[in-house]
């Protein structure tokens, strides 16, 4: 796959063509400017010339003789360089002609309407001039085919290197322009490189490394805050991850310990049938304890990587909750917590996986629950689906702690000590439950209560 060029080379192109055109129209209108300046002169002069010679032609008397007529025509031709002007009467005769090129010469179609005037140019003996005709009636009715000519040949050579000139310097324009572009993204990047040298140094050992949003340009304010959004993000996850092995090790080393412990104590001397088996129910005790974990943590790993596939059926959540609420009774009479439950609602969704949602917020419920207090389990539906709201009694959870409840791991009490909560997977495991079902989990916490509020789509 091609690699695409580069924002410098792409940006200097961009600002090179746009360059060129403006250069190039600009050029172009400089020069029909001039071009349009010469031949309005030129217009003028050969229509003033013609003017003259008309107001001679209609003072023109019979009685002139020749030679006053050419002294007419030649005090009119004076101060105007290079002029060439020749008068034809009705009869094809020359009435008139100045020295220099015979304009005889230059061919008039016959379509050409003579009163109305023509422009034209035309070139004889390597010379070029400017000619204009018209047929004007003199004082005496006749008709004269006058013939007004400009060499134009300075005009020309002026314009020819006038262009060379101009072209050249648009085109070294041109070059200057991409220069300039080239080193002025260059110094506009520069913020930009700053930026990657930053990021280049960030490794796992610094992700609280951020850009300061306030000394990069505006274009890239919003970038800095993004990446620094995603350091953040990254950090608290690696963070959490470089715990992992730690909780593990913490989690598997107490009952492995347990086991070997017991082992060894086991095989120090010979023992009855009877105490073999108590230290086997023992050891069962903490192979349940490990399974349990393991079987969690493949369970979070299916999830996260969609694997789990729901059985769909019509769950009644009424009953299921009954159901939880007898597992659980032995537990609760112990503990001095009575269950309460409100409410009747049926969902669509798999019951094994909802049932294990309900069985970790019900035991994470009793657990936080002082004596002679009481569970209440709230089940509601409506039109827009079902809330299962699961409450207890407790002090006030920080919202530090609430915002990282459902974290893997996660424990309100910071010390690693192992106690009855278990490795911190249940409510991880929940809201994985709840988001696979479409629904959300939200957490609430007050100085009466503890508040697990589930909404599932109808």
């Amino acid at each position: 796959m091609k690699r695409p060029i580069s924002l410098t080379l792409r940006l200097t192109l961009w600002f090179s063509t746009v360059a060129m055109f403006v250069l190039l129209a600009f050029g172009w209108i400089v020069e029909r400017s001039i071009e349009s300046h010469f031949d309005s002169g030129d217009i003028n002069e050969l229509k003033m010339i013609t003017q003259a010679v008309e107001k001679a032609l209609l003072e023109l008397k019979s009685n002139d003789d020749i030679v006053r007529i050419e002294q007419r025509f030649n005090d009119i031709l004076v101060g105007h360089h290079s002029a060439l002007l020749h008068i034809i009467d009705s009869s094809g005769k020359y009435f008139y002609a100045s020295p220099g090129s015979d304009l005889s010469l230059m061919p008039t179609p016959p379509s050409i309407q003579l009163d109305q005037g023509v422009l034209q140019t035309w070139s004889h003996a390597e010379q070029n001039y400017r000619v204009f005709v018209q047929q004007i009636t003199g004082l005496d009715n006749n008709s004269y085919t006058v013939v007004v000519a400009i060499a134009i040949d300075f005009h020309l050579k002026f314009l020819e290197s006038f262009h060379h000139t101009l072209w050249l310097m648009v085109i070294v324009g041109i070059a200057i322009m991409a220069l300039m572009s080239w080193i002025a993204v260059r110094q506009g990047h520069r913020p930009l490189h700053h930026m990657v040298d930053q990021i280049s140094g960030i490794n796992a050992s610094e992700l609280n490394i951020r850009l300061d949003p306030g000394i990069v340009p505006a274009e890239l304010t919003a970038l800095a805050m993004s990446f620094n959004a995603l350091l953040q993000r990254m950090e608290d996850a690696f963070n959490r991850l470089s715990n992992f092995s730690a909780d593990i090790a913490h989690e598997l080393r107490t009952p492995v310990t347990n086991l070997m412990t017991q082992t060894q104590v086991a095989l120090s001397h010979a023992r009855t049938a009877t105490e073999y088996r108590e230290i086997l129910y023992s050891n069962m005790e903490e192979y349940e304890r490990m399974a349990q974990m393991i079987g969690d943590m493949l369970f979070l790993a299916k999830t996260d990587n969609r694997l789990n596939s729901l059985n769909i059926e019509d769950v009644d959540l009424k009953s299921e909750v009954r159901n939880l609420f007898d597992y659980y009774e032995a537990w609760a009479e112990e503990s001095h917590v009575t269950l309460i439950l409100e409410g009747q609602a049926h969902v669509q969704g798999d019951p094994l996986m909802l049932r294990r949602a309900l069985s970790n917020l019900l035991s994470n419920a009793i657990r936080h629950t002082s004596a002679n207090n009481c569970v209440n389990v709230m089940l509601n539906r409506d039109k827009k689906g079902v809330t299962i709201v699961v409450q207890n009694p407790g002090s006030l959870v920080s919202p530090a702690h609430l915002e990282k409840i459902f974290d893997r791991f996660y424990r309100i009490d910071p010390s690693r000590q192992r106690s009855s909560e278990g490795a911190g997977l249940g409510l991880a495991i929940v809201k994985s439950i709840i988001e696979s079902h479409g629904g959300k989990i939200v957490v609430t916490s007050t100085d009466a209560n503890t508040e697990f509020r589930i909404s599932l789509p109808a």
